[in-house]
């Protein structure tokens, strides 16, 4: 029974997308700038919690170093006090335009010096301001799951990119903490006979190629990795949830966590996760998006009954 609970509970948090064209409004878009702009103002402490955000950042680069392409002008949307502009190299790009709701953010770091030219824009994801078929690029890390609208948002990239442009996407998946949240409406039950949104719903990995397809992509490639931090306890990952700029930002949220809840929630979360050393697991589940902006050059698949070899055949010969 315990169990089943958990589980419904984890699948509940998934954020699923429907086809009609209405755009349902789940995040507090103003909410989560100032989590952004708070988290900035204290750079000390922000740069010590980079290392989750720098590391899928680092994954996201490679994915466009594997493009043998010289890219001019690269766009990074939602790129925060600047990620991805870390691992840029001029083997990638001449220039990177990092864009982010957040001032602050994109100017935490405004002194430091990168291998390629940088130049920062105040974006909102959700109105992008790019002309139609002017982008070589847009990269895009641990931002888009913030967005509302994200069919939308992805119909925008698409039209701002040149024929035969590329967008490479990070987003958080459905599986992120499930850890926290399914131990903070545990506690909820257990302590207010009810539950809130404490952790905010993230795309599910099942969607993602649907979208991208429906967003007007070709070639599109979706992964899925994990990435699993230790943590001391509840209280550390929280704090660190919070330092990064990513805490819960949905519109029906609870203004606050009691005491005792939260108590009780850490508890659960030792109980039911907790390592022998006492140490608490969280798990970051990481979807990677890969699309294309067709255009003439773009490789079309063969027609329906063009192969000329039969795969089982060739699946059934044994090798001498």
């Amino acid at each position: 029974m315990f169990l089943t609970t958990i589980r419904q509970l984890t699948r509940q948090a998934r954020r699923h997308y429907v086809t009609t064209p209405q755009a349902f409004h789940i995040f507090d878009r103003n909410a989560k700038l100032i989590q952004k702009d708070r988290a900035a103002s204290n750079a000390e402490e922000s740069r010590t919690v980079d290392y989750l955000k720098d590391e899928i950042a680092a994954r996201v680069a490679d994915r466009l170093l594997d493009i043998k392409r010289d890219f001019h002008t690269v766009v990074d949307l939602g790129s925060g006090c600047g990620h991805i502009v870390k691992h840029a190299t001029k083997d990638m790009m001449k220039k990177l335009i990092m864009c982010d709701m957040s001032e602050k953010s994109l100017n935490r770091d405004i002194d430091v010096p990168y291998e390629v030219e940088v130049e920062r824009i105040v974006v909102d994801e959700e109105h992008l301001p790019f002309e139609e078929n002017s982008l070589d690029a847009v990269v895009s890390s641990l931002s888009l799951n913030w967005v509302n609208d994200l069919p939308g948002a992805l119909i925008q990239i698409k039209n701002s990119l040149k024929p035969d442009g590329v967008f490479i996407g990070a987003m958080f998946g459905g599986d992120t903490l499930f850890e926290l949240r399914t131990s903070l409406q545990l506690a909820e039950v257990e302590r207010e006979s009810g539950i809130s949104p404490r952790v905010s719903p993230m795309a599910d990995s099942s969607d993602m190629s649907r979208i991208l397809t429906r967003a007007g992509f070709t070639l599109t490639t979706v992964d899925v990795d994990e990435i699993q931090v230790n943590y001391p306890s509840a209280f550390e990952l929280m704090q660190d949830l919070h330092s990064m700029g990513e805490g819960n930002a949905v519109l029906t949220r609870r203004p606050f966590l009691k005491r005792d809840t939260l108590i009780s929630a850490a508890a659960i979360y030792k109980e039911l996760h907790g390592h022998p050393d006492g140490t608490i697991p969280a798990t970051f589940q990481i979807i990677y998006l890969i699309g294309w902006k067709p255009s003439e050059n773009t490789p079309l698949p063969k027609k329906r009954g063009s192969a000329n070899a039969s795969l089982k055949e060739m699946l059934e010969v044994k090798p001498e």
